[in-house]
């Protein structure tokens, strides 16, 4: 089996509010919002929106009734730390710092080479409109 991520499905705190966001974030990716479905199974508590695109399926889901006032926190057991995507180039980084500002992204630095991670990695941290920490990075020299 070759390591490779069908899915991921993250929890947001509001979909009302999140969904207009993953709707910006994702085309920057290359996911086509015309894939993009929605459903609400209500024995489950649940309500998901997924957007597909050939590599992967990236999808939003809302929290359950019970947890509806949790705070988002990365560091939580269990929690997602952060989500980082590839990106070709650094200038294809630089381009989506700035999209990701234009939506409305939290940028937590400007496009640079973290030499902590390595002598070639040149990335972006940012949090979407709730909170949760993504990263595009690019390895390359």
């Amino acid at each position: 089996m070759n390591p490779v991520i069908d899915h991921i499905q993250i929890t947001v705190k509001d979909m009302g509010v999140a969904e207009p966001f993953y709707d910006k974030f994702l085309p920057l990716l290359g996911f086509d919002i015309k894939n993009k479905v929605s459903a609400v199974i209500e024995e489950h508590d649940f309500h998901v929106v997924e957007y597909t695109h050939p590599l992967l399926a990236f999808a939003i889901t809302s929290p359950r009734g019970a947890f509806k006032e949790d705070t988002i926190n990365r560091r939580k057991p269990g929690a997602l730390h952060h989500l980082a995507f590839k990106a070709e180039s650094h200038n294809e980084v630089d381009r989506l710092s700035i999209c990701l500002e234009e939506i409305g992204a939290k940028m937590l630095n400007k496009p640079k080479i973290f030499t902590e991670y390595g002598p070639n990695y040149y990335a972006i941290f940012f949090k979407d409109i709730e909170g949760i920490k993504y990263e595009i990075v690019c390895n390359k020299p």
